[in-house]
């Protein structure tokens, strides 16, 4: 089941699986021995919460809410290779630039590590807009001077902006609203990497992941209302 997953999520693991059962999000049946049994259901269903949490931010409360929907038969099946989750009030954009080359060209051994010229052919911006995004803070290489999938889609959102005319500049207080959240979170998790439980590193993981989606959601939330308040509509 592991080996099944670990092609799409290489970092998955025994444990993660195990909370995610523990949720309620899969239910494998179990031998007399009391040994848990996957189905292929079971795994797709997997397949689905993990892309789900992955490439959307979805809080685990909402991915739960759409795989019951589907159980009901209102969202079709959760089967397939990578399915995607239905559409949300939080959508994580991906634009992709005309003629930009495919995160798939760039993958070593379930890693990327990109190269500069290969992070400006990937989200299909100039050196110039790439020296400012930089220099406010938006896009930070590693210590050996690569970028990650992370870079390329903060570029490329970075991107599709300014066809509403903002330039990076006007984007510093994204940066610092994000380095605030850290901070909150940083917090919060920390006591909880220090504990002695060989599962508190896996557990504290996923409540980073719940806090980052609940935050993504807050934070479009707050958006929207405000803009309608401003907007007068």
């Amino acid at each position: 089941m592991l080996t099944q997953l670990r092609a799409d999520f290489p970092d998955v693991t025994i444990s993660k699986i195990r909370f995610l059962e523990s949720e309620g999000l899969v239910c494998p049946e179990r031998t007399a021995a009391g040994y848990r049994q996957f189905s292929p259901a079971d795994v797709e269903r997997l397949r689905y919460v993990l892309a789900a949490q992955r490439d959307h931010y979805l809080p685990l409360k909402v991915i739960k809410e759409h795989l019951e929907a589907m159980d009901r038969g209102e969202h079709g099946s959760a089967g397939g290779r990578g399915p995607r989750p239905p559409r949300t009030l939080v959508g994580v954009a991906d634009p992709v630039p005309a003629g930009a080359a495919s995160l798939e060209d760039f993958v070593i051994h379930d890693a990327v590590r990109l190269t500069q010229e290969e992070l400006l052919a990937a989200a299909g911006i100039t050196t110039t807009v790439l020296a400012e995004l930089e220099q406010f803070g938006l896009i930070r290489p590693g210590p050996a001077g690569f970028y990650d999938t992370d870079a390329v889609q903060v570029a490329r959102t970075a991107r599709a902006m300014t066809d509403f005319g903002l330039e990076p500049r006007h984007l510093r207080a994204f940066r610092a609203s994000a380095d605030r959240e850290v901070g909150l979170l940083v917090q919060i998790v920390t006591p909880m990497t220090r504990q002695r439980d060989p599962d508190a590193r896996e557990r504290a993981d996923e409540v980073v992941r719940e806090l980052a989606a609940l935050s993504v959601q807050l934070h479009a939330l707050l958006v929207k209302t405000g803009l309608r308040g401003a907007l007068g509509s």
